[in-house]
């Protein structure tokens, strides 16, 4: 049995709750926070990974950077690439895990955002996907992440939610380890009329654990933040946002 993001039936049934309109037009303000936050500088190159259907890789794309979407869903590729093409944009877009995708020192700046990392149940392939990005970074680039912690988890945690978007409902069961390790919801999916159902987990990093991982892979002057806007990884944290830098010292 193929692991849940191995799945594409997962992907594809859940994309109507992932990737609504509401999500495609937060994307503008989440590049513009990233941007900041990395001091990206105009025509810079840029990996997107685990970009899924382009959200964020059409934005930089249409503001002029230079940058390669990385996804291992097939079918969101192929609509990337359609959507690019349709808008006049130059994007580069490969079908890769993200375990396996290594391009050394070739980009300026690697973002993974909206809960993209900590899938795997091997700490050495999460380890070898910071590793990956590490060696994919010019001297002097950075990498951004946006996920969930294991803080902002536990002060929010519901049991139970639901969520409506378009034609389709979303009814979500949530377990968690006794150690606050894992995240491993439940999702009814209700969408034409068919009913689904999934399970998947991942992985809750503290921020001192994922400082960690970081750090092992070879990173420097790593900042933590509680949005892409910005604001400080405190109790008012809405997010997990880390940006760790490659910088060789003597």
């Amino acid at each position: 049995m193929k692991p849940w993001y191995e799945n594409d039936e997962f992907w594809s049934a859940s994309e109507f709750f992932m990737f609504s309109a509401e999500r495609w037009a937060a994307a503008k303000a989440e590049v513009e926070g990233a941007i900041k936050i990395l001091s990206l500088k105009p025509g810079a190159r840029v990996l997107d990974l685990c970009c899924g259907p382009a959200r964020h890789t059409i934005e930089l794309a249409r503001r002029g950077y230079k940058v390669t979407g990385v996804d291992r869903t097939r079918s969101y590729l192929e609509r990337a690439k359609k959507t690019a093409q349709a808008q006049g944009l130059e994007a580069e877009f490969i079908l890769k895990d993200m375990r396996r995708f290594v391009r050394p020192a070739a980009f300026d700046a690697v973002i993974n955002l909206f809960t993209s990392f900590g899938f795997f149940e091997a700490e050495a392939d999460n380890q070898n996907v910071l590793n990956n990005i590490y060696r994919s970074l010019k001297t002097g680039g950075a990498a951004l992440f946006d996920t969930i912690s294991r803080e902002i988890v536990k002060r929010d945690f519901k049991e139970r939610d639901w969520v409506e978007s378009g034609n389709g409902l979303l009814l979500e069961q949530r377990f968690v380890d006794k150690d606050w390790r894992w995240l491993e919801p439940r999702w009814i999916i209700i969408k034409d009329g068919i009913k689904k159902e999934f399970r998947w987990k991942i992985r809750l990093y503290s921020a001192d654990e994922l400082r960690a991982l970081l750090e092992r892979a070879g990173f420097k002057e790593i900042e933590l933040y509680g949005s892409l806007a910005g604001i400080p990884f405190d109790r008012n944290a809405k997010r997990f946002v880390a940006v760790a830098r490659k910088i060789v010292r003597p």
